[in-house]
């Protein structure tokens, strides 16, 4: 049975985008093409209403082409106990009300079981400050925590571990 991945918005906003000018946003959408090219088919993949509804937004042509990237993967079901976590989260990391979704992407992995939680978004989910506070909130509701990492993390080595 493959590992499971939780694709957040950032993954096909990153995929998708006009190549920048800035070269940290450079290196980000390259790792992100590499690991969709080399390494998703290595992983069962799945994404949220809420992934859909970011990705959704801004520029039509943008967002047409964030959707068409994540056609064909598993959509997970909502779920009232992710509802607690993700308001357990937003008060155990302080988070601001702008970052209620993220709270979502997290809630939505450890309810589901999900095992790797893909993002860019280091500000509000992989955020080393913010893991134990996570981890705190999974022990205490009894969830197994998911790894969450950015692509080149989740890149494997050379020889395709």
């Amino acid at each position: 049975m493959k590992p499971s991945v939780y694709i957040e918005t950032t993954i096909p906003s990153y995929l998708t985008a006009w190549r920048s000018s800035e070269l940290s946003v450079v290196a980000k959408q390259q790792t992100t093409r590499q690991w969709w090219d080399d390494r998703r088919r290595d992983f069962e993949l799945f994404i949220s209403e809420a992934v859909l509804l970011e990705a959704s937004g801004g520029d039509p042509e943008a967002a047409q082409r964030r959707l068409e990237a994540l056609e064909g993967i598993s959509v997970l079901s909502p779920e009232p106990q992710a509802d607690e976590v993700a308001l357990s989260l937003i008060h155990r990391m302080n988070l601001p009300d702008r970052a209620m979704t993220d709270a979502v992407h997290i809630a939505l992995c450890i309810v589901h079981g999900i095992d790797y939680l893909l993002t860019w978004n280091c500000a509000h989910i992989a955020n080393a400050t913010y893991q134990p506070l996570i981890q705190d909130v999974c022990g205490g509701l009894g969830f197994e925590m998911p790894v969450i990492c950015t692509p080149d993390q989740l890149m494997g080595d050379d020889n395709g571990s």
